[in-house]
């Protein structure tokens, strides 16, 4: 006995077999009831604040968990290779990378994983009263830094302080990274080398890199942090000369 199946129903099974795990339907339309805006909120990735990335929640828009534990941030199999590479990689398209020398002789900068608030580390560094007076916090202050200060690839800030007034200008950033402290160090230093700061890398009381310039300074310390992540402090200030 033959039996006939209507042509539409054979067109929809041909569709539905064809689609693959390489192919990803578009929810947008549906999510966001076609506004673009939305749209984007709901698909585009967080960029800084690993901590609230759970909150990405693609068809999920309203809704913001409350009722759980913070994820640990983990460094993946093979993440510190990577993490170098992209680092390498950026700075190549500058020109040669200079290895980061040995630590000199003598005291460095003071230890600042310790200290809690970026008045606490402007202090701690001996930055100008005129840099840690009314500092603001949020994560804009990490996307305004200059190139010689500049936040390695695969970054992920977690805290972020700032001010462009009073006569200077100051960053006060804080982020992890699956790099090694090493390899952050080495990006660090060819950044500020070729920005035109006098650069000096030293072993204690914290592994740093130091550079200066009339009245710019770049402290950059990088320790092992949980999850065999990094944890890195980049301070950057310039005084500015009032007229």
């Amino acid at each position: 006995m033959s039996i006939r199946v209507p042509l539409p129903a054979v067109v929809a099974a041909i569709l539905l077999g064809s689609c693959s795990d390489d192919v990803v339907p578009d929810r947008t339309s549906t999510a966001s009831g076609g506004d673009p805006l939305l749209a984007r909120a709901l698909n585009d990735p967080l960029m800084v604040d690993p901590d609230l990335a759970y909150r990405n929640e693609a068809n999920a828009a309203i809704t913001i968990r409350h009722d759980h534990a913070l994820p640990p941030l983990r460094a993946n199999e093979g993440a510190d290779g990577r993490a170098r590479e992209a680092a390498r990689l950026a700075l190549l398209e500058g020109g040669a990378i200079v290895d980061l020398p040995d630590p000199m002789s003598g005291e460095g900068p003071r230890a600042l994983g310790g200290l809690g608030t970026a008045n606490a580390i402007l202090g701690a560094l001996g930055a100008d009263r005129a840099c840690s007076t009314g500092l603001g916090e949020g994560f804009a202050w990490a996307a305004r830094l200059p190139e010689l200060a500049s936040i390695m690839p695969h970054g992920m800030v977690s805290h972020a302080a700032g001010s462009d007034a009073n006569g200077c200008s100051v960053r006060v950033i804080r982020y992890v990274t699956a790099a090694a402290p090493n390899d952050v160090l080495e990006y660090h230093y060819n950044r500020a080398n070729r920005g035109g700061l006098r650069v000096a890398r030293f072993g204690t009381p914290a592994d740093s890199v130091r550079g200066s310039r009339g009245g710019t300074q770049l402290i950059v310390q990088a320790r092992p942090g949980p999850n065999g992540m990094s944890a890195v402090d980049l301070i950057y200030w310039q005084l500015r000369a009032t007229p």
